[in-house]
């Protein structure tokens, strides 16, 4: 798939979700790049939920808002010359994987972030840490 075709069958996508997902959410962009997930070996980031966070910590609420972004490139990495990728199906799973984190966030209800992070400790990681000694896996925004 084209990076073209990518963002109109991802509008196309957009344009059929009910209003209520979208509410707060200033966009959905289809990002050209590729995204990997630089603590993992082989783990590429689909798709992302861009949260400023409260309102109340330091004007968070201000400025560019509420976004889901789709990495392009991620697709084409786990894709690979795997003829039998669905494309569409990646996409729309991506898609409302970062709309719950989007309505979640509304909500004030962090349950996927955690799902995520106890999916994440399975990933092989790019450190050094003995096999049963895994250090807690953050996101990047987490870590200190």
């Amino acid at each position: 798939m084209t990076y073209a075709r990518f963002r109109r069958v991802l509008a196309e996508m957009v344009d059929e979700l009910p209003p209520e997902f979208m509410r707060g959410l200033q966009g959905v962009h289809a990002i050209e790049e590729a995204k990997p997930e630089e603590d993992f070996v082989d783990v590429w980031r689909m798709g992302e939920y861009l949260d400023p966070g409260s309102e109340q910590f330091l004007g968070a609420g201000e400025g560019l808002g509420r976004h889901v972004a789709l990495y392009y490139g991620s697709f084409v990495h786990v894709a690979g010359d795997d003829p039998e990728f669905d494309w569409e199906e990646e996409m729309w799973e991506t898609l409302t994987h970062e709309l719950r984190h989007h309505v979640e966030s509304l909500a004030g209800d962090d349950s996927l972030n955690i799902e995520d992070e106890v999916v994440a400790r399975d990933f092989e990681r790019r450190d050094d840490d003995p096999p049963g000694e895994r250090r807690s896996w953050r996101w990047p925004w987490q870590r200190k």
